[in-house]
């Protein structure tokens, strides 16, 4: 123990014992005994003493019978080694946390240090690159010359979100007033804007969500419903597909692009009966697209429906010719036609 090491002193030991250590280690390390030019050096060894008697009395004074022995000696070096590897582990971490802290605030908010250049009129406002943000309370305007040494001047705004400061192009701002309700038209715009970001970085499940928030302001939004039914799809909750793809087709059932989705949703599910349904209301809304009775034919052959199977085959034959098509026509021919009923 290093405590030990500076008094010269060995366990077991008492009180009295690191009170006579003490001055022992005074009378050789006292600053007004050093050599010349070693005042320095005793006066810091000096303090390094005291402060160690200090430690090893009030070790001494909460042992058993004010005796500390090897045992207590070692357990005690161990308990402050573990001290400082946690002050030093907190330390480390205050220090990453400040530096990281720095370097978000240095990319984000590089004008936090001035005075704004201009009065800021408007206090609220949205970023219309990231709708997402939500409102935020506009501290500054600031103004930075061309990089390039040229005549343009660049507006910036620094604003406060709830998740921190960010300093933003002036002209990428929406400004609010609160005196006037949030049009429905806007904040549809606002989550279809964060939620094909959110698809574009592969985050389905989150697009759904806020699709859903635009859904809310425009129940009946052709687009957004089309846009949430993809995204859950591709998040792989299809059963949440499958609702909002229903939704779509109340809205817009006389096109035949809902259907279509319905139909593939519906068999990936494994309801084979909806999905003909569905491809069915598909093909006869756009009775030029071979692919849909192509569907129509495949899901009829899934049913046993050879008669139904064959039109919906030939129908997508006069449309257009593929090996897959072929295909399913020989397994249409090939399969029993269904008994007639007994009168």
């Amino acid at each position: 123990m290093r405590d030990l090491l500076l008094l010269e002193l060995q366990a077991p030991f008492d009180k009295r014992d690191v009170q006579l250590a003490r001055r022992k280690m005074a009378k050789r390390w006292h600053p007004d005994l050093a050599p010349p030019g070693r005042q320095f050096e005793h006066e810091r060894h000096l303090k390094a003493i005291n402060q160690a008697a200090d430690q090893l009395e009030r070790l001494a004074e909460g042992s058993r019978g004010g005796r500390v022995s090897s045992s207590a000696v070692r357990a005690s070096a161990a308990a402050a080694r573990r001290k400082r590897e946690e002050e030093g582990r907190r330390a480390y971490e205050a220090e990453q946390r400040a530096r990281a802290s720095a370097q978000e605030r240095a990319r984000h908010d590089p004008f936090a240090s001035r005075v704004p250049d201009h009065s800021v009129v408007h206090r609220y406002a949205r970023c219309l690159a990231y709708p997402e943000w939500g409102v935020g309370s506009v501290t500054g305007i600031y103004f930075s010359a061309d990089p390039d040494g040229g005549d343009d001047v660049q507006q910036w705004a620094r604003v406060r979100f709830s998740h921190g400061v960010r300093t933003v192009p002036a002209g990428s701002m929406r400004f609010v007033d609160f005196s006037k309700p949030d049009p429905a038209a806007e904040r549809v715009e606002r989550f279809m804007t964060a939620a094909q970001r959110a698809m574009s970085e592969g985050e389905y499940r989150l697009a759904a969500q806020r699709l859903v928030y635009a859904r809310e302001a425009e129940p009946r939004n052709v687009a957004v419903l089309r846009q949430m039914t993809l995204a859950f799809w591709q998040a792989g909750d299809l059963d949440a597909a499958a609702r909002s793809v229903r939704d779509w087709a109340r809205v817009e059932g006389s096109r035949p692009a809902a259907h279509r989705f319905a139909a593939r949703i519906y068999e990936q599910i494994g309801a084979i009966d909806l999905a003909e349904e569905a491809a069915e209301r598909a093909a006869e809304r756009g009775p030029a697209d071979a692919g849909a009775w192509e569907r129509l034919g495949r899901l009829r052959l899934r049913l046993l429906d050879r008669e139904g199977a064959l039109e919906a085959l030939e129908r997508a034959s006069r449309l257009s010719v593929s090996d897959d098509l072929h295909e399913l026509l020989a397994q249409a021919l090939a399969m029993e036609p269904r008994a007639a009923p007994v009168a």
